[in-house]
């Protein structure tokens, strides 16, 4: 063996925030070898990103975090009263329920996804990630610095830094992502092509404590937005006060004017603006820290070259708003962890990480568009609360102009509730995080169906679908102990899983006999699966002897709409289906092939195994 054949590990991951914890996570869950490193002392030391939106949400729930994420987030019910006012203590403008909480979006919320949004920082969401990921058998290395790598046609040599003692060393893997961020190094040294623009607004943010629940307690929310000249400036033209911790940690951000120099980072000036945003000029308040931040509209054209990978905002850069930064960041993770273990193992060619690319990027670039068309949708509310130009009082002027007895203010109030609605696409837009269609090799399309028509809005709303390159649909199946369970908790998991009706005996038989490790079947209607509300005949849009293979992060691959009773047609169907979604011939024949790492082949009915897949 030469020593381009010798690894210390199958995966480095560089960076070790959601998108480095969560493909950390993942690939220890599925018993790959994997090595984070990061060039901090440990994580997130700031809030950061905070809404978890239900995909992020149903990728924790596969990975078994999803409890210990909704015990330290602030609940779902206390994130979506979002005010429009002049002050926290001062008249409002306007409110919207955001984040599906609201009676007129909720029952959509929850018909879509077993799983709720949550509001949990950074600080909070990283380490259930990196603690997970470590008691699952990955390695981490903190104060460890990214210095560079080689790649080779076997693997990629590593260079790493440690940052107390200077030592360098270099490591082994078969495989480098780069997941370290808007600055990626790892990006910048495959020579990834990034469009778009990087800080074309500046904001400044404020981190603070404060007890507000006088202000607050009975309109929960984790947003409000203050429409006051003190923090007027921008294209968002108001200041936002962000809860961190209901409710005495907080952020308060502003707008700053990049054209008159660098921000005004003064921690007594961000007092007085903190005191104007509350409305109360006596308030105690701890400044922790005062820092700039910039908006960028940016996104990586590929995300990979040769056995290098990147996600994360090391590929698409934009603001907080619209809340999708680190759910996409989770969702790249997720979506390349599988890929990865699955050719590590032997069980599909290299050709499928090649897809990764194919779906994420056009995510990426969705992202971006539509986390800057959320700034720029503020414009309507703004002028519809606009006051005149020479105004000495712009807050109580457009307190007046909407609230003004005329026929002015009339057309005042129906402009502010139309600007309002506009915001739906930032706050509820359940369609923008789970609408997703992947287009790639590793999805077969379905030849007999016609062009996806889309009956609502597709950014607002869900349309669930079995279509191959959507997630298979949420509804509630009954197990053995008579309790519900999602239709995405018996796919998912690690494996392939071939979903079909108690009379696709055929594909049953099918499956059986090609005995694969990474395989399993699910039979609705059979005990521990069945269908007893009824509502997976109405969504499944195959015959009950057809059959979905379900990849395992959720998506559909390859459908068979039609009844399939013959064994010999099911098996050939599935083993074509398998060569093409994994990139490999070995599937067309039995039984497994050499070329399956066995060092990988645990058996997933196996107890003491099983742990391997949770």
């Amino acid at each position: 063996m030469t020593a381009k054949d010798q690894f210390d590990t199958d995966v480095i991951v560089v960076g070790a925030g959601p998108t480095g914890g969560t493909a950390a996570l993942a690939l220890a869950t599925y018993g790959v070898r994997v090595h984070a490193v990061s060039k901090w002392n440990w994580l997130a030391n700031t809030p950061r990103a905070h809404v978890v939106n239900q995909r992020a949400i149903e990728v924790f729930r596969d990975l078994g975090i999803e409890e210990e994420a909704q015990r330290k987030a602030t609940p779902w019910e206390l994130m979506g009263d979002t005010t429009f006012t002049t002050s926290l203590a001062g008249p409002e403008i306007a409110r919207l329920r955001t984040w599906g909480t609201g009676e007129q979006r909720h029952g959509e919320y929850v018909k879509g996804s077993p799983c709720p949004l949550l509001d949990l920082p950074q600080t909070l969401m990283e380490p259930i990630l990196v603690n997970h990921a470590a008691a699952r058998g990955a390695q981490f290395s903190f104060n460890t610095e990214y210095v560079g790598h080689e790649q080779d046609d076997t693997g990629v040599t590593v260079t790493l830094r440690d940052r107390l003692s200077g030592t360098v060393t270099a490591r082994r893997a078969k495989y480098l992502i780069g997941a370290d961020g808007a600055r990626s190094q790892v990006a910048q040294d495959i020579g990834l092509e990034i469009v778009g623009e990087h800080a074309r607004a500046g904001q400044i943010y404020a981190r603070f404590n404060a007890d507000l629940s006088r202000y607050v307690a009975h309109r929960p929310a984790v947003l409000h937005y203050i429409m006051h000249p003190d923090v007027g400036f921008g294209e968002i033209g108001m200041g936002a006060i962000r809860a961190v911790r209901a409710w005495d940690q907080w952020m308060a951000g502003w707008g700053f004017d990049q054209t008159k120099g660098g921000p005004d980072l003064d921690q007594d000036r961000a007092l007085e603006r903190i005191r104007s945003m509350v409305g109360d000029p006596g308030l105690e308040a701890e400044i922790e820290w005062v820092s700039p931040w910039y908006v960028n509209e940016a996104r990586a054209t590929t995300y990979s070259k040769g056995r290098v990978y990147c996600g994360g905002d090391a590929v698409h850069r934009h603001p907080p708003s619209s809340g999708l930064g680190s759910n996409t960041c989770i969702q790249d993770a997720f979506n390349l962890a599988w890929k990865l273990a699955f050719v590590i193992k032997g069980y599909a060619g290299e050709r499928l990480l090649e897809s990764y690319t194919a779906e994420r990027a056009p995510v990426g670039e969705q992202i971006v568009a539509r986390a800057n068309q959320s700034r720029f949708d503020y414009a309507p509310l703004r002028e519809a609360f606009a006051a005149a130009s020479d105004s000495e009082d712009p807050a109580a002027d457009g307190l007046a102009k909407i609230r003004a007895r005329t026929p002015e203010g009339a057309k005042a109030r129906a402009a502010l509730a139309e600007a309002i609605d506009l915001k739906n696409y930032e706050f509820n837009a359940q369609g923008v995080e789970l609408n997703q269609r992947y287009d790639s090799e590793a999805v077969v399309p379905d030849a007999k169906a016609v062009e996806e028509v889309w009956h609502r809005d597709r950014q607002l709303y869900l349309q669930a679908t079995t279509r191959p390159g959507a997630k298979i649909p949420h509804t509630w199946l009954v197990d053995e102990h008579g309790r519900c369970v999602s239709t995405l908790d018996v796919v998912g998991k690690g494996f392939l899983t071939l979903v079909t009706g108690l009379s696709g005996q055929a594909w049953v038989s099918a499956a059986d006999d090609l005995a694969l490790p990474f395989l399993r079947t699910v039979v609705v209607g059979e005990r521990g699966h069945e269908d007893l509300y009824g509502s997976w005949l109405r969504l499944r849009e195959i015959d009950e002897a057809g059959a979905l293979l379900v990849r395992p992060d959720g998506y559909v691959a390859w459908r068979i709409v039609d009844a399939v009773h013959e064994q010999t047609t099911a098996a050939e169907l599935l083993r074509n289906a398998l060569a093409a979604v994994l990139a490999t011939s070995h599937w067309a024949r039995t039984p497994v092939p050499s070329a399956i790492d066995q060092t990988y082949l645990l058996d997933a009915t196996d107890p003491n195994t099983e742990g391997a897949f949770l």
